[in-house]
């Protein structure tokens, strides 16, 4: 049996960086990003006026008689692992607070169980933003090491040599310029 997909997204406000979860229904038959208009105004969302209004067409081809979108809102939107900035169409969703629509499933392509309504990123596109998880970030640290001789040898490994023998390059140079300069300019 068929059923609407709803995901549980998070959306960040650009202006004050504070975020609401709320859920979002995926709409594959739309072609614009919708936030309702009431959740735009109980959390403050910060709306750009469109420089001309937008008709929404139904279904059929016609025009909604409801008005014309208006105003529109740049928000990070964060889904299990991935976030991304997007530009969504202020809108009277009546009951639903967010649309995500054809653009956004073709450029995730994410693996959607229509009867169950699980939702997989597997095949994102390189661009996709993905969020660094806390153990990734713990499980780096862990791998330091104290010594100042293995610290340079690790981050020689993980920075593709850029800080090999830094201080060493940065001691030679100031040598250099101490031996250029006349002693009575260095003091």
């Amino acid at each position: 049996m068929l059923k609407e997909v709803w995901l549980d997204v998070g959306i960040e406000r650009i202006d004050t960086h504070k975020g609401i979860t709320i859920k979002a229904l995926l709409d594959s038959g739309i072609m614009r990003m919708f936030m309702n208009r009431k959740t735009a105004a109980k959390h403050r969302f910060r709306l750009k006026k469109l420089e001309r209004p937008v008709r929404v067409k139904n279904v059929d081809g016609t025009y909604n008689s409801r008005e014309a979108i208006m105003h529109e809102v740049e928000v990070n939107v964060y889904y299990k692992s991935h976030v991304e900035r997007m530009r969504m169409d202020i809108y009277d969703l009546r009951r639903t607070e967010v649309i995500l629509e054809m653009p956004w499933l073709a450029a995730h392509n994410p693996e959607i169980n229509w009867e169950t309504g699980e939702v997989k990123m597997m095949r994102c596109p390189p661009l996709c933003g993905r969020v660094k998880m806390k153990e990734e970030v713990k499980k780096k640290r862990e791998r330091r090491v104290v010594t100042l001789e293995k610290e340079k040898i690790v981050r020689w490994a993980i920075d593709d040599k850029e800080d090999w023998k830094r201080e060493e390059e940065i001691e030679e140079d100031h040598r250099k310029i101490e031996e250029m300069v006349p002693g009575k300019f260095l003091k």
